[in-house]
């Protein structure tokens, strides 16, 4: 008897023929969550390297996007892996919503209405929606390696938002530390 969530297995419990143990299928709840937690992470490798682009060349907070933009990237080969080892295919892209929202954080650096600090204070935003959507997907009856992963995202990217948070709080100071 084999489920969702289960390789082909036989009544006396050994693995089918044929099936390959790399691959563990789930059901498509995990799969679901799986993949939109892949579109998210697209959205902040995309947004973070947008918002790059916005700031001075060899600034420490443009080296700092891009940066976490390459952790997002990373996440993303992590996510696809996952999903294809439980057997389903990767969403492709990020969302529609996530590219206009791009596109307006470029026509606002290109009219000069973008400062270091709007540009962070979105950067700042966007670690929080990741952070609570993984606390969000963590609650669902999900795998424990998809947990794990989960929760080390939800890690990530609340010490993303605290290390941005302190960036936006040295552009509001000019630079100056607060006392």
């Amino acid at each position: 008897m084999a489920t969702s969530n289960d390789l082909p297995v036989l009544a006396d419990g050994s693995v089918a023929a044929g099936a390959n143990p790399a691959v563990m299928r789930c059901d498509d709840e995990t799969l679901e969550v799986l993949n939109d937690l892949l579109e998210n992470a697209r959205n902040g490798e995309y947004g973070f390297r947008t918002c790059a682009k916005e700031l001075p060349a060899g600034s420490s907070q443009r080296q700092a996007l891009n940066q976490r933009a390459s952790q997002y990237h990373e996440v993303c080969d992590g996510l696809a892996q996952l999903i294809r080892r439980h057997g389903g295919l990767p969403a492709e892209g990020g969302t529609t919503g996530a590219a206009i929202h791009r596109r307006w954080v470029h026509v606002k650096g290109a009219i000069g209405a973008n400062s270091e600090l709007s540009i962070l204070e979105e950067c700042e935003r966007g670690e929080e929606a990741a952070m609570v959507r993984c606390l969000q997907a963590i609650e669902r009856n999900l795998p424990p390696d998809v947990r794990d992963l989960i929760a080390r995202q939800a890690a990530a990217a609340q010490e993303s938002r605290d290390r941005i948070r302190t960036l936006c709080d040295q552009a509001r100071t000019g630079g100056r530390s607060k006392a």
